[in-house]
């Protein structure tokens, strides 16, 4: 963990921020696929031999590639044309089986496009498992009993704010429901992309693979989450370059994310608050995307106020 105070220098805020980009794997991903893997292993649920099949857009494929390919098992990784060439062949140098989609689904995105097309891999495959990332409750569980603890270990003293990006939701509440038991009043911030539907906003465009999601993950409690920023693709690039101008932190896409929202959050603090965030994965996978000018150029800049969440 870091002090984010070149970032952050504000006196009364101080962000301490977790470097998941320094995870084998180069991604929080490794956990809920580290996590699975063995844990099905360990109940029998899994056995070598079997397939793995997932829809995912790179971080968790390639996690769940490397988890698979040490324990045994084979995995098949259903990804579409958003998915970057460095991701795709990050896929295939860890043994992955690439399954491409092309057909948009009815949010113009290819999720449910995806998920379809993984479940009829599993129907028609002997001994495939859908590790269904969206609906695992070992997605969450690996967070609070890994990097939960980890940052329990790392800070001294209470939590205020939880402020982490999020697509299927396993990291924000695994971590928030392990800080919450040594820190009852933290205030929990989930940093989704405008397009996003997690939270009911309007479906939209999104390209930043990884961040936001076009469907309501089912593991996710809106309970749990006190407050929503939604962050536009442009300003996922803007804090991408800021973080790295100024902490020399090479983040992807939802690292910038992460800064545009602490960004609003540090500006309207009434009082010293200690925030803690994630930076989920590395900028190399998104040399061609976030720190492509041309690329970055042709995107919009929409922006929508912060949104209280149900939790007071």
């Amino acid at each position: 963990m870091v002090r984010l105070d070149r970032c952050f220098p504000e006196p009364h805020a101080e962000v301490l921020a977790k470097l998941e980009m320094l995870n084998p794997g180069g991604s929080m991903k490794d956990r809920p696929a580290r996590y699975i893997v063995e844990q099905g292993l360990g109940d029998g649920s899994l056995r070598p031999g079997m397939r793995l099949v997932e829809s995912t857009s790179g971080n968790l494929g390639i996690a769940l590639a490397m988890a698979a390919s040490l324990h045994g098992l084979s995995f098949t990784a259903v990804v579409d044309p958003k998915t970057s060439p460095a991701n795709l062949r990050l896929l295939e140098l860890f043994g992955a089986d690439v399954d491409m989609v092309t057909e948009p689904d009815d949010s113009g995105g290819y999720l449910h496009t995806r998920v379809r097309r993984a479940r009829e891999l599993v129907t028609s495959t002997s001994g495939a498992v859908l590790v269904n990332q969206y609906a695992n409750d070992r997605n969450w569980r690996s967070y609070h009993d890994t990097a939960g603890e980890e940052i329990l270990r790392a800070v001294d003293g209470p939590i205020d704010y939880l402020v982490a990006a999020v697509s299927t939701t396993g990291s924000i509440q695994g971590i928030a429901r392990r800080l919450r038991q040594d820190s009852p009043h933290l205030k929990v911030v989930a940093v989704d992309a405008v397009g996003s539907v997690i939270f009911g906003a309007q479906a939209g465009p999104r390209q930043l693979p990884g961040f936001g999601a076009s469907r309501v993950p089912e593991i996710l409690d809106p309970d749990e989450i006190d407050e929503v920023v939604h962050v536009a693709d442009a300003e996922s690039v803007a804090g991408c370059r800021r973080l790295l101008t100024t902490e020399k932190i090479f983040g992807g896409g939802s690292c910038g994310a992460v800064v545009t929202g602490l960004e609003h959050l540090v500006s309207r603090l009434e009082q010293p608050a200690r925030i803690v965030t994630l930076l989920p994965d590395r900028g190399e996978r998104y040399l061609d995307l976030v720190y492509d000018d041309e690329w970055a150029a042709g995107l919009a800049e929409p922006w929508q106020e912060p949104q209280q969440a149900v939790r007071s």
